[in-house]
């Protein structure tokens, strides 16, 4: 588990960063499941030295990786050692980790974040890829939009998608291009609320629990609330919610 999470942990603080690279991100995306499928594939040889070296500085029994595996109940099996620990369980915690990342970033949406991050002014407009933006139906814009701002100076020293969108609304440009304009909406707030809605359900997953499965809805949104916009609720003054609180009804005592 510590290899997977290492794995894993630098996609998870590039997905968390509020100037997401949207190309980056994707190549990233890319590149973790494939070190997935390569630690699937040649993981456990790497692996096995060191849980036995850890076995024996601690003096724990090992056992013959080619000897028959023993089961519940000490019940022989007809398969050997190591096939139990390799494929029954490191291959299925693997695939499990390659199948959620599957279904989290599937090859489509991956495509449309490649697709976005070809709006993008950086380098003179160098990863602009018209071919790809095509498959957005943007046709009828496009060409009449890279011609205008190649050549406009103050399109020239922009650095991402952000300033383009923050330029085109100050030049006026978004109402000369539309669809253009909301595609760049679009790749300005995808990753945040895909982020965003993955935090929630995080959160959910840890305050309903089987004890708290019939709290409402208000009460589980508070909560909710109070767990994901953390960074929100540290600036509410102490005072500001004894206040509120004394307020809403009569009281013996001072709060």
């Amino acid at each position: 588990m510590y290899d997977i999470l290492h794995l894993t942990g630098t996609l998870s603080k590039q997905l968390q960063r509020k100037d997401l690279d949207i190309l980056e991100a994707a190549s990233m995306v890319r590149g973790t499941m494939e070190a997935l499928q390569s630690f699937r594939n040649i993981g456990f040889a790497r692996i096995l030295p060191k849980v036995s070296s850890f076995c024996q500085t601690h003096e724990i029994d090992t056992l013959y990786m080619e000897e028959l595996y023993i089961g519940v109940r000490n019940r022989r099996t007809t398969k050997i050692n190591r096939f139990h620990f390799e494929v029954e369980i490191f291959n299925t915690v693997v695939d499990m980790q390659l199948t959620e990342y599957q279904d989290r970033f599937s090859e489509t949406s991956t495509q449309l974040l490649e697709y976005m991050g070809a709006l993008s002014p950086c380098d003179s407009f160098a990863q602009f890829n018209k071919s790809k933006l095509l498959k957005l139906d943007l046709e009828e814009q496009l060409e009449i939009f890279y011609h205008s701002c190649i050549k406009d100076e103050r399109f020239t020293s922009l650095k991402g998608i952000s300033d383009l969108s923050r330029l085109m609304v100050s030049t006026g440009k978004h109402r000369s291009y539309p669809l253009v304009c909301k595609l760049l909406k679009l790749a300005l707030i995808l990753p945040v609320v895909t982020t965003s809605v993955e935090r929630c359900f995080s959160k959910m997953k840890l305050l309903k629990t089987n004890l708290c499965n019939k709290i409402c809805d208000e009460f589980l949104n508070d909560a909710l609330l109070c767990n994901v916009d953390t960074e929100a609720l540290a600036k509410v003054e102490n005072e500001k919610v004894m206040e509120r609180f004394q307020k809403m009804s009569t009281r013996r005592g001072q709060i």
